[in-house]
């Protein structure tokens, strides 16, 4: 089940949600507005193939590292992807998961903000990595601290917690 907005403020009040930094105007009636933080990955064009196995190897010569300033852009082309993250941190207890989905209002603009790993496991505290797509015909510029998705919760059945190595992650 989704958690409506009393829900959500009372998993915050008793710490089974963190977000960090909270303002309680992004809660909305069931999902919380998270905003586009300021570090990103894009990654490089080269000729030589990438080796997809089932532990892929994400080593620095495939990304480029961009950090872009508040009141500065990132310049998103026609069917270019971006690795970016939330600016909020979130931090979820052992009962908890979450799902990111985007904004509807983006989306019309051809923005997709995650390509295929919606899912958050129990048990993280990290700044939530969005994979982010154009599929517009059009060059669009993303700013840091836009809403630019919104975060649902759910109560697991049982406990369990996330061990993985993007449990803390804070970059793209």
């Amino acid at each position: 089940m989704v958690w409506a907005k009393p829900e959500i403020f009372k998993a915050i009040r008793n710490g089974k949600i963190r977000i960090e930094p909270y303002d309680a105007k992004l809660v909305g009636s069931c999902s919380v507005d998270f905003r586009l933080g300021n570090h990103f990955k894009r990654i490089k064009k080269s000729k030589k193939p990438v080796l997809v196995s089932g532990n892929p190897q994400y080593d620095d010569h495939l990304h480029e590292e961009i950090v872009i300033s508040d009141g500065k852009f990132i310049q998103l082309k026609p069917g270019e992807l971006v690795l970016g993250v939330t600016y909020e941190k979130l931090t979820l207890d052992n009962k908890t998961c979450a799902f990111i989905e985007g904004r509807s209002r983006l989306a019309r603009l051809g923005l997709l903000v995650h390509v295929s790993s919606g899912m958050i496991q129990p048990g993280v505290s990290n700044h939530q990595v969005l994979e982010i797509v154009n599929l517009s015909p059009h060059t669009l510029h993303l700013q840091p601290k836009t809403i630019i998705c919104q975060i649902l919760f759910n109560d697991l059945k049982g406990k369990a917690e996330y061990k993985g190595e993007f449990k803390n992650q804070t970059t793209a």
